[in-house]
């Protein structure tokens, strides 16, 4: 571990309750912080209203143990006087100052302007936010110089309670200094609202110090075993390494936003009420014949029966730590609920092709070309009016039939489905670069929920009159709540569906031979 050298000098006064030194050094030495490497300019660092920066204690913003008094700038960094309140706590850390347990100054800045530069960053403009009496500071000389206060002071349990330390200050507390917002990467892609950053203490890793408190803390319960992995996590996943940059860009293969039977379908808003509601349904149409002189007229009573529809909920939680959420990135929680939002999307959908499969019309065995693709679509549009008296106007398949769309051919190798530049026979336009396009006068969706075994079986492709089925939907919400028992944060995105199959004959399924 490395030791921050600290020479106290100690004054025994009744009226003076003083901590300084060096909170921030210039130039030339380079701090171990929660984004890496940093350098801060000379000049870098502006302070708006020095008596109201806030002395905290290993920068908790539930804390504060006293107030800069006066600060100074030179060359070599800046140096700050706080004066430290008479509370039990602040009694504490006066005494811990002076026998060098917590010798160390920290500083928590919002940064203003920025550069990397070699994998260091330097900050040449920022705002300090507060200042902070640590075990060990990230900048080897932002340490406590000297240590002012009376033995009676520090034995006399006449102090102030907790809830009297100086914090007339009735703006929200900043955030945990560690926090980090955004890691800093070049200026140009910076964003416009300033990200703060904190430096924070250094730990020894070392892959024989984390397996030594990994240990401690699974059978010994050793607390400071356990604080030891909380900071190792935030500093890197590979304990002894170099931490690696990260950057804000999530790679996801495996999801989106995309709801390809919905959008194939009519939709409309959910009931607010209920998990079932009931749609009328025309069952018995009344009769007009042609009617002799004299006779009676045709006599057909209209039959409606009620098509009962079942809401569900579609649901997903994620729960992790509070630390995780305080002491990383807002991108993290951004790209959760993005995550959660596309999960949702594949859930609902899948729910609705589901349903359009379960009650379409079985389209006859076939295999697959250019002439039976379009004698399917065909039989598809006759089914389907003959059905609802409707129309074929979609057709959703999946990735493996869009790719064998495309590559249909001619008896002269012309594409069939794919328009060049002078078309002279395609009958559709699809594309490799968009997964919408049309066939047959059909429009066509991709859907990866069609993908089974080799994606061209049975039920690979179906054509949908989207006036037989509508997809009722809900609000989405969000829930986000704590888990006292373990401090952890367990965020649910969910909402309420129902899919309305009207006629199932508005659906029609390819079927291989």
């Amino acid at each position: 571990m490395e030791i921050i050298n600290f020479s106290a000098d100690l004054e025994a006064s009744e009226s003076r309750r003083i901590i300084a030194g060096k909170i921030v050094p210039f130039e030339n030495e380079i701090g171990q912080t929660s984004v890496g490497r940093v350098i801060f300019e000379k000049g870098s660092i502006q302070i708006d209203e020095p008596k109201s920066v806030k002395l905290l204690l290993e920068h908790d913003a539930k804390m504060p143990i006293g107030r800069m008094k006066n600060v100074t700038e030179d060359a070599s960094g800046i140096y700050a006087e706080f004066k430290v309140s008479n509370t039990t706590r602040g009694t504490d850390s006066l005494i811990e100052a002076s026998e060098n347990l917590r010798s160390g100054l920290s500083v928590g800045v919002e940064v203003l302007k920025g550069k990397n530069t070699n994998g260091i960053y330097r900050v040449s403009s920022a705002r300090l936010m507060e200042v902070s009496l640590v075990q060990a500071a990230a900048f080897q000389s932002a340490a406590v110089t000297s240590v002012a206060a009376s033995n009676a002071e520090a034995e006399s349990t006449e102090t102030k309670t907790e809830n009297e330390a100086i914090v007339e200050n009735t703006t929200p507390d900043t955030p945990v200094a560690s926090e980090v917002v955004e890691t800093p990467a070049v200026e140009a892609s910076r964003p416009t609202v300033a990200a703060p950053m904190y430096t924070k203490p250094r730990i020894e890793l070392s892959k024989e110090k984390f397996l030594e408190n990994t240990l401690r803390a699974q059978y010994l319960n050793d607390e400071d075993a356990k604080s030891y992995l909380l900071a190792a996590a935030d500093t890197t996943d590979n304990a002894g390494l170099i931490p690696t940059r990260q950057l804000t860009e999530v790679i996801n293969p495996l999801s989106n936003a995309d709801r390809p039977f919905i959008d194939s379908i009519s939709s409309a808003a959910l009931p607010d009420a209920g998990m079932t509601f009931e749609i009328p349904k025309l069952t018995q149409a009344p009769t007009v014949a042609e009617t002799a002189e004299g006779a009676a007229p045709s006599n057909t009573d209209q039959n409606v029966s009620f098509l009962s529809v079942n809401v569900k909920k579609y649901a997903g939680q994620q729960q992790f730590s509070v630390e995780l959420l305080d002491r990383s990135s807002p991108a993290f929680f951004a790209e959760l609920v993005r995550q959660m939002e596309f999960a949702y999307a594949k859930a609902t959908d899948v729910a609705v092709g589901t349903a359009l499969i379960a009650g379409g019309t079985d389209g006859g065995n076939r295999t697959l070309t250019a002439a039976n693709i379009q004698d399917f679509i065909s039989d598809a549009a006759v089914s389907i009016y003959k059905g609802t008296l409707g129309f074929a106007q979609n057709i959703v398949v999946s990735p493996e039939q869009w790719g064998a769309l495309m590559g249909l051919v001619d008896g002269s190798n012309r594409a069939v489905f794919t328009q060049t530049i002078n078309p002279q026979n395609a009958s559709g336009n699809l594309t490799p670069t968009n997964i919408r396009g049309n066939i047959g006068g059909l429009n066509l969706r991709v859907s990866t929920a069609l993908t089974d075994g080799t994606g061209t079986g049975d039920n690979t492709m179906i054509v949908i009159n989207p006036d037989s089925y509508t997809w009722f939907e809900s609000t989405k919400y969000r829930l986000e709540t704590n888990v006292i028992a373990s401090g952890q944060i367990s965020v649910a995105y969910y909402g309420y569906g129902a899919i309305a199959t009207k006629v199932g004959a508005g659906a029609y399924r390819w079927m291989v031979a």
